[in-house]
């Protein structure tokens, strides 16, 4: 238990201050008033001559407290770094712990160098300003700094400052794993009522085919240029169900200037040859077949109904029918799972030569079973931070040996061992969508029960926005299907008010 206890205009950086402890002290619970049980207190306030403090404390048999004095400035941003610079120094005193990431929290920070690149600022300047601002490794440094250099290649062969992407969320899976939080219900319970979910899917696409056509919208006049179907996963979906979905999308969304489009078919036991030649034959280029790990008794744990058998045979099929861009996903840090465990599962896949690959560091989110059922879960053992480091290292020469450059990378709240997500790709088979989407360069629609949008607005008025910086709006669908069914008109309704941001803001 945390005890966050911020005085003096501090506690306006609370959730910087809470997302750095939460950072050394993955999974601990916080509260905001003085606690005897509490093993760390820290604490903020005010010092004479205008100065502030931070400070933690342990509570041990003997125990320790450490402090640090900053002055602030007039800039938010700013601030946040001087606290957090404050903050790091002490809990990196008290507990012996470098992070990887210094003092770097959020999801995207290869946002942060690419911005620079952007400024025309040269590499050697990034690196020292970055090192300065944020504490960071020069492990992680030069892994952000090489994924912005291949992020802006990459870019160059579209103009994706004028286009969009799409997502289709279908929200259903065979079984729900152990570790996920993402929305997806059990297949079974919703079988009668797929065409009903796939309707209110081409409902919102003729919303977006209409502001397509719409002057003051987002997407006016804008060609679409990646779409991505996710989950849960779509082939989940019975084959005739997933026929009537790939109809709806070639259907109603202008497929003339897509460059990619991507199906997850991330679960072996969803795979059979009748959906592979589905996708086939409406164009689909990209897939996913996702082991997760290669150790069957971490399958059986997390709740994964399908054996490496099942996988491996998929693989196969999935080549067999001449597809050429297929992506792997690996979780490391899945409970139970040692290093060994892991350097097999890696061994597997290199013997199978995917065309990418997507190493995931385990993160525990609130609505995961794995959280949810603590004490079922208690006992099985989970990496510490140096194994998981250590297995993140592995993904990434596994990866080397594979001829995978990284391409794009993101972080979330409670990974293993302070680490990230890290996609790799060979040469020609990055996935656009996954970096246009991560790093918000144009707009991203959703459609289907929990998927969201983000439309990136152009800063064409910069006294209207933040500096430089180009604006963010995001709308988010309804979560559960049984509501997103019956309320699919008024998502609509409210979903075309945020199409027309543009006109709403004077930015025609």
């Amino acid at each position: 238990m945390i005890a966050l206890i911020l005085n003096d205009g501090i506690e306006k950086y609370e959730q910087d201050i809470r997302e750095l402890a939460m950072a050394f002290c993955p999974g601990e619970p916080f509260i905001y008033e003085k606690n005897p049980e509490a093993w760390l207190t820290i604490e903020s306030g005010s010092e004479p001559g205008g100065s502030f403090f931070v400070s933690a404390s342990e509570n041990t048999e003997k125990t320790r407290i450490d402090r640090e004095s900053f002055l602030l400035t007039d800039s938010r941003r700013e601030n946040k770094s001087i606290i957090k610079t404050a903050l790091y120094k002490i809990l990196n005193r008290l507990s012996g712990k470098e992070l990887p990431w210094g003092t770097l929290t959020g999801i995207r920070p290869v946002k942060l160098p690419e911005s620079k690149l952007e400024k025309g600022m040269r590499d050697k300047d990034i690196r020292r300003d970055m090192k300065e601002e944020y504490l960071i490794s020069d492990e992680k440094l030069d892994l952000i700094m090489d994924i912005a250099h291949l992020e802006h290649r990459e870019l160059s062969a579209i103009p994706y400052r004028s286009g969009w992407s799409l997502y289709v969320g279908i929200a259903f899976c065979p079984t729900t794993c152990l570790y996920c939080s993402f929305t997806s219900y059990p297949i079974e319970k919703w079988k009668e009522r797929l065409y009903e979910y796939l309707e209110c899917i081409r409902k919102e696409l003729r919303l977006l085919k209409e502001a397509c056509n719409t002057e003051g919208s987002i997407l006016y006049r804008r060609p679409l240029q990646t779409v991505y179907v996710g989950g849960g996963t779509p082939t989940a979906l019975p084959a005739e169900h997933l026929r009537k979905l790939l109809e709806i999308i070639k259907s109603e969304a202008d497929m003339s200037s897509v460059c990619e489009f991507t199906v997850e078919a991330g679960r072996p036991d969803s795979i059979t040859a009748e959906k592979l030649n589905i996708l086939k034959e409406f164009g689909v280029d990209r897939i996913s077949i996702n082991p997760q790990t290669m150790n069957q008794k971490t399958l059986d744990l997390i709740g994964r109904r399908h054996t490496v058998e099942d996988f491996r045979k998929a693989y196969a099929m999935a080549r067999e029918k001449g597809f050429d861009n297929i992506n792997m996903d690996i979780i490391m840090g899945l409970p139970g799972e040692s290093i060994k465990d892991v350097e097999y599962t890696l061994s597997e896949i290199e013997s199978m030569d995917p065309d990418s690959l997507t190493v995931h560091a385990l993160a525990i989110k609130r609505a995961a079973r794995l959280n949810t059922e603590k004490e079922t879960w208690a006992t099985v053992e989970r990496a510490d931070v140096r194994e998981a480091s250590v297995m993140t290292a592995m993904g990434a020469e596994s990866a080397k040996r594979l001829n995978m450059k990284p391409y794009y990378l993101y972080r979330q709240k409670n990974m293993a061992g302070n680490q990230e997500n890290v996609g790799y790709a060979k040469e020609g088979k990055v996935n656009l969508y996954n970096i246009l989407m991560m790093e918000e360069l144009h707009t991203v629609i959703g459609c289907g029960a929990g998927s969201s949008s983000k439309a990136v607005i152009m800063n064409k008025a910069p006294e209207l926005y933040d500096g430089n910086e180009n604006r963010v709006e995001r709308f988010e669908n309804i979560k559960n299907v049984a509501e997103y069914l019956p309320r699919i008109d008024e998502l609509i309704e409210k979903k075309r008010k945020f199409l027309m941001i543009n006109r709403q803001n004077g930015n025609n």
